[in-house]
Parts: structure tokens; C-alpha cells; sequence
């Protein structure tokens, strides 16, 4: 059983967080504000510095929300506070990324370019270093939503298992699959 629903929220200096009327938990930091959707049978309680997720019974679909609803909670904590970050490596040859503002061009081996527009609640930019695979920085205060144009942006060219070219995450690695001629 988790026991993640049951652990408490430490709130940093500057990051105040509210439960409105329609069940919205508000959170706001220095870097912005979030609001996180909860079930209305679910509490919050405040303590100095702290909150905690209180589930209102011991059925099976509020067990099963508790952990979610906190970690939710949490992550727009972290959210307002420090950001989320995350960075994809261009592997192959000939590979480019610009951006123009929130506008992603990227050049990933096809016969024409990929012009992929990030949303405006996400920083952008890119790296281009001699003898280095390009680089693409998304920065927010969203972790769902950083996820989610990651995870797009990997799709636009997946990674094959041969040569390992295609988008990637910084330092994920990659399982590699030997060619025809290991066979001999």
C-alpha cells in the first residue's frame, strides 16, 4: 500500500497555498501561479509551513486518489518555487534545432523542416555547439505540461535501436541492438 498521500507538504518561504470554492487548490510562488483540480471530498489542511491531503474514508477510490491528489499538490509546490527543466539532445548527423521566440524550427533528416510551436507557458531555447548534438531547453513551471511537449517532441523522430539517431532525453540511455554483421 502507498504511503504517499500520508506524507506532508513542506511549503518554501513565499508559496502560499488555497482550496477555492469549486475544489481548486491555488498555488502561488514567486514564479508563478498554478491551479490543480481536486475531488471536492478531499481536504486540505494547513499547518505553519505545511499542508497536508486529507482523504475523507477508507474506500477503495479515495485510497486510490490520495497519493495522486498529493503529489499533484506537490509538484505545483515545486512548480512555483524552483521550475521544472528539461533537456533533449539531437542525435544524428545533421540535425539542427532554432527557435524563433516559442517557435521550434528542427531539422531531424526529413525532406523538409518541422516547425513546432511550444506553448507560451514554456521557455524555450536552443544549444548549438561545435562537436556537441544540438540541444532543446524546456523550462516551466508546469511538470505536466513540460512532459507532455517532451514527449512530443521526442515522437517527431523516434530512436532507433541501431545507430541510436533520434531525439532523446540528456543522459537517458539507450538499449543498442547489434546489426546484421554480428551474426558472423
Amino acid at each position: 500500500m502507498s504511503r504517499i498521500g500520508k506524507k506532508i507538504i513542506k511549503l518554501p518561504q513565499g508559496v502560499s497555498v488555497s482550496l477555492d470554492s469549486d475544489s481548486n487548490v491555488v498555488v502561488k510562488g514567486p514564479k508563478g501561479e498554478l491551479t490543480q483540480p481536486i475531488d471536492s471530498d478531499f481536504k486540505l489542511e494547513f499547518n505553519e509551513g505545511e499542508v497536508t491531503v486529507v482523504r475523507p474514508s477508507e474506500q477503495k477510490r479515495h485510497r486510490a486518489l490520495h497519493g495522486l491528489y498529493r503529489s499533484l499538490v506537490n509538484n505545483a509546490v515545486v512548480g512555483v518555487s524552483e521550475g521544472y527543466k528539461k533537456e533533449l539532445e539531437l542525435v544524428g548527423v545533421g540535425y539542427k534545432a532554432t527557435n524563433q521566440g516559442n517557435v521550434l524550427d528542427l531539422s531531424l533528416g526529413y525532406s523538409h523542416n518541422i516547425i513546432f510551436v511550444v506553448p507560451d507557458e514554456i521557455k524555450v531555447a536552443t544549444e548549438m555547439v561545435k562537436g556537441q548534438n544540438p540541444k532543446v531547453v524546456l523550462e516551466g513551471i508546469d511538470k505536466q505540461l513540460i512532459g507532455l511537449v517532451a514527449a512530443k517532441l521526442r515522437e517527431l523522430r523516434k530512436i532507433e535501436p541501431y545507430k541510436g539517431k533520434g531525439v532523446r532525453f540528456t543522459g537517458e540511455v539507450i538499449r543498442r541492438k547489434a546489426g546484421k554483421t554480428a551474426a558472423k
